[in-house]
C-alpha cells in the first residue's frame, strides 16, 4: 500500500492540529474524506482543511472507494464499533487513545484484528517523540544505573490545564470516556512505562470520587511490578488547588535519577558524574512522528509502533487502578 488515502471518523478537536494535518505531511499520504455526525461541522472541517469529501455517516465514509485507510478519532465509547466495521471491510486502522473504555472491549478489538487478519495501530504517539526516545536511550545506556523505582504524580485542579476544553465535556462522562480525566491523560503516561520497562507481572490500585461531584472518580492510585523488578507508584488527583498542579515522573536508579513531565518538554538527569537538562521542541503537529511510523508499518517498512495487544495490557492496568476500594 504505497499511497495512503485516509478517511477520518470523528474530526473533532484532536484532529485540528495534533493529528489531522500530519497525515498530509507524510510522503504519499493524504486525508481524502472526513466524517462527523454533525453535518455542518463536518462540512466546515473539510472546507477549512481543504479536504474533498465529508460525511455525517460513518458507513458512507467506509463505502467511499477513494479511501484505503481509517483514522478513528471519536470519543472512546465508539472506538470498538468503528474499528470492527473498518476491519471487516479490509481497512488498516489507526485508533485514538484510550483504545476503548475498558480491557474487555480492547480484547474484543484485538480478536477482531486477528479474525480479519487486519492491521491496527493505537495512537500512543509519545513513543515516537524525540523527548521520550531520549529517555529510552538514557535508560538503555544505564546512565542512572539499575532502575529501582518510578514515582509518578499528576495532580490538577477541577479544570485541568492539560485537557483540551470541549463543550459538553465528554471526558467526565464514564459511559463515553471510560471514567474521568484519568482515562484521558493517564494512557499517555502508563503506555510510556510499558514502552520503557516492558512486561508487567503485577498491578493493583483503586479509585474514588472524593468530591462527590458528577459520576467520574477524581482520585486514582496504582502500583505496577515489572518483570525486571522495577516498581512503579502512581498518583492522579483532579481536585487539588491550582497551586499544587503537578506533572512529574521520576525514574530512580542505583546511580542517579531521570525526571520529566509527561506533558512537558524537558528532561533532567543526574548521576555522580553529571547533571544535565535537555529541552525539546515538540513537532507542530505532535502526532507527526507517530503517523510517519504508522505509514511505515502499513507499507511493511517497520514494525507496528503500538500494537493492540500492548493496548490490551494498558487497559487491564487502567481497569485495575480504577476499581473501587470498597470492592477490594
Amino acid at each position: 500500500m504505497k499511497n495512503l488515502n485516509w478517511g477520518i471518523i470523528g474530526c473533532g478537536n484532536v484532529t485540528e492540529k495534533k493529528s489531522g494535518p500530519a497525515f498530509n505531511k507524510v510522503n504519499d499520504s493524504k486525508v481524502v474524506a472526513v466524517m462527523r455526525r454533525d453535518a455542518e461541522k463536518a462540512a466546515d472541517y473539510a472546507r477549512r482543511h481543504n479536504i474533498g469529501k465529508w460525511y455525517s455517516d460513518a458507513g458512507e465514509l467506509l463505502n467511499d472507494g477513494g479511501v484505503n485507510a481509517i483514522y478513528i478519532a471519536t470519543p472512546p465509547s465508539s472506538h470498538l464499533d468503528y474499528a470492527i466495521a473498518a476491519l471487516q471491510k479490509g481497512f488498516p486502522v489507526y485508533v485514538e487513545k484510550p483504545v476503548t473504555i475498558n480491557a474487555e472491549q480492547a480484547q474484543q478489538m484485538a480478536d477482531a484484528v486477528k479474525l480479519y487478519n487486519g492491521k491496527l495501530v493505537v495512537a500512543h504517539y509519545r513513543r515516537r517523540l524525540p523527548m521520550f526516545l531520549k529517555v529510552k536511550e538514557l535508560l538503555q545506556q544505564n546512565v542512572i544505573g539499575t532502575v529501582r523505582t518510578v514515582q509518578m504524580r499528576l495532580w490538577q485542579s477541577r479544570k485541568p490545564a492539560l485537557v483540551t476544553k470541549d463543550a459538553p465535556n465528554w471526558r467526565t462522562q464514564p459511559d463515553i470516556s471510560g471514567g474521568g480525566y484519568f482515562h484521558d491523560l493517564a494512557p499517555h503516561q502508563l503506555d510510556l512505562m510499558l514502552y520503557f520497562f516492558g512486561k508487567p507481572v503485577f498491578y493493583q490500585g483503586f479509585a474514588l470520587n472524593q468530591d462527590g461531584v458528577g459520576q467520574a472518580d477524581d482520585h486514582v492510585t496504582g502500583n505496577i511490578l515489572f518483570e525486571n523488578n522495577i516498581v512503579f507508584n502512581g498518583s492522579w488527583s483532579f481536585n487539588v488547588a491550582e497551586t499544587e498542579n503537578t506533572d512529574l515522573c521520576e525514574i530512580i536508579g542505583t546511580e542517579g535519577k531521570i525526571s520529566f513531565a509527561v506533558f512537558g518538554n524537558t528532561i533532567n538527569f543526574w548521576n555522580e558524574h553529571t547533571h544535565q537538562t535537555i529541552d525539546f521542541v515538540h513537532p507542530e503537529n505532535i502526532q507527526h512522528p507517530m503517523i510517519t511510523s504508522v505509514a511505515g508499518y502499513l507499507r511493511g517498512e517497520e514494525p507496528n509502533p503500538c500494537t493492540i495487544e500492548e493496548a490490551v495490557t494498558l487497559m487491564k492496568i487502567m481497569d485495575s487502578f480504577t476499581a473501587k476500594a470498597s470492592d477490594k
